[in-house]
């Protein structure tokens, strides 16, 4: 039965890396669809959404059975209520994902406002956070949990870097730009919400490792 059990979660994990594979990678083809302003790629990110769906949807009805048919205690608990969390999580980047590639859609067929600098920047910065906080629930790692709630500062000043730039320099000069700087604000702030969502997985290791809840105050 133990060992049973001990597959069980390990097939978890597994599931669970899954769909931060397929997360990480719709952050990508999102960011390389608008450098390249390629609309074809950024409709195969908002079409692979509904597979990242349908893998949140088994991983919550695995955590619920395991819960149901074991009723685990102590880290094992913690592991399927955070794997409970990061899925949600995980799923919610994914989407912002597709949010930014449907802002590329609209932008694509426009005329470049700017060279595409910093926003790339912001999205690196975004699959590295998930990179790091997928990790860290693989190796039980808290101080690589805590390299990613501390990377959000940075995520923070791109963000406000770029929209910085896109309304003091382009809006607020030219009326005419702002069909086209809008809509890479949108992109900007859903960068920076993946980059949350990546923190919040964080946040979450620390509990899942140490029983400890950081969330909103970040001192471990």
């Amino acid at each position: 039965m133990e060992r049973h059990f001990d597959e069980e979660l390990n097939d978890l994990r597994k599931n669970i890396v899954q769909i931060s594979d397929l997360a990480r990678k719709a952050i990508t083809e999102s960011i390389e669809a608008l450098k390249a302003n390629d609309k074809a790629r950024a409709q195969k990110v908002i079409d692979s959404d509904q597979a990242i769906d349908e893998l949140e949807l088994f991983i919550d009805e695995k955590c619920i059975d395991l819960l149901a048919l074991y009723q685990p205690m102590a880290g094992d608990l913690r592991f399927i209520t955070t794997g409970l969390k990061l899925n949600a999580e995980l799923e919610r980047i994914a989407d912002l994902a597709v949010d930014v590639a449907q802002r590329v859609l609209i932008v694509a067929d426009k005329p470049l406002l700017k060279p595409i600098v910093d926003i790339p920047k912001l999205g690196e910065v975004a699959q590295n956070m998930v990179r790091d906080a997928i990790e860290s629930f693989i190796n039980k790692d808290v101080s690589l949990a805590e390299k990613v709630v501390q990377a959000d500062d940075e995520a923070d000043m791109l963000k406000d870097r770029i929209c910085d730039e896109l309304i003091n320099d382009y809006m607020s000069k030219d009326s005419g730009s702002v069909t086209r700087a809008v809509p890479l604000l949108l992109i900007a702030r859903h960068l920076e919400r993946i980059c949350d969502h990546a923190s919040n997985i964080a946040e979450d290791i620390f509990y899942m490792v140490q029983g400890k809840v950081i969330k909103h105050h970040h001192k471990a």
